[in-house]
């Protein structure tokens, strides 16, 4: 369906009617293949623009998927890098692009990002568009957990992008998706929770700042301006102010 290295509309399928966790472990060995993977060009500029505020020791990658992230992650990082992530397959996926020379310092952990086992472990915790996957509810529990797996003064970044405006095609194909995720999750179990259009920035900003973090919003210019002058893609950098905790070292995963 994206080209003859991507998946197929039949493997879509399957995977769109499976769970969450297995629909990716089905997808993995195809995934960076797929529009779902986040571009170089985004890693990169998230990268640039975390730099200045570095240097970091260690990071974490959440919801890590095949592992691109990681790499610009590693740049950041001067002593570890972390990649969690609940789908087996991805994770395979990731451990086998690591180079050799850089695998001493690069762990996976197999877990839910809304139950992380760490505490005060890393400077920078890092996403790519993982927010999809995760309902308004949860993220409370998400970002506590991000929280707590920080050490004081610690960053927690991901990029955001203005939405397409209800004129564009994008808009439309975006909003039928979603459509159609939620009248499959009311029609099938196990839910499959992956929405484009759930999440507003507002909502995530909120959830941040009542999760105890400190909050700013930084321009990604290599993404241009929209007509009303504002940017077009944003870096959230939420710094984490709160007393210490017990730091420990991140532990590896099989």
């Amino acid at each position: 369906m994206f080209g003859p290295e991507g998946p197929t509309l039949r493997e879509l399928a399957v995977q769109a009617l499976s769970s969450v966790e297995r629909g990716y472990d089905l997808l993995a060995p195809k995934f960076d293949h797929t529009p779902f993977r986040t571009p170089d060009h985004v890693l990169d500029a998230v990268a640039e623009a975390l730099a200045p505020l570095g240097p970091f020791t260690d990071g974490l990658d959440l919801c890590c998927g095949t592992g691109a992230g990681m790499r610009p992650l590693a740049r950041l990082c001067r002593h570890s890098v972390t990649g969690v992530d609940f789908s087996a397959g991805m994770l395979d996926v990731a451990r086998r692009r690591v180079p050799p020379a850089e695998a001493p310092r690069v762990a996976w952990v197999r877990g839910d990002a809304r139950a992380l086992p760490f505490t005060a472990a890393f400077d920078l915790v890092v996403s790519f568009g993982a927010f999809g996957h995760f309902l308004p509810g949860e993220l409370p529990r998400l970002f506590a957990g991000v929280r707590a797996a920080l050490r004081p003064g610690g960053r927690f970044a991901f990029p955001v992008f203005a939405p397409p405006r209800p004129t564009s095609p994008a808009f439309w194909l975006l909003s039928g998706f979603d459509t159609v995720m939620r009248v499959r999750n009311a029609l099938w179990r196990p839910p499959f929770v992956m929405y484009y259009r759930a999440l507003r920035l507002g909502a995530l900003l909120g959830e941040l700042e009542r999760a105890g973090f400190t909050v700013e919003l930084r321009a990604l210019p290599g993404f241009g301006r929209r007509a009303d002058g504002s940017p077009r893609g944003r870096l959230v950098v939420a710094r984490n102010d709160g007393p210490p905790g017990p730091a420990v070292t991140p532990r590896r995963a099989g």
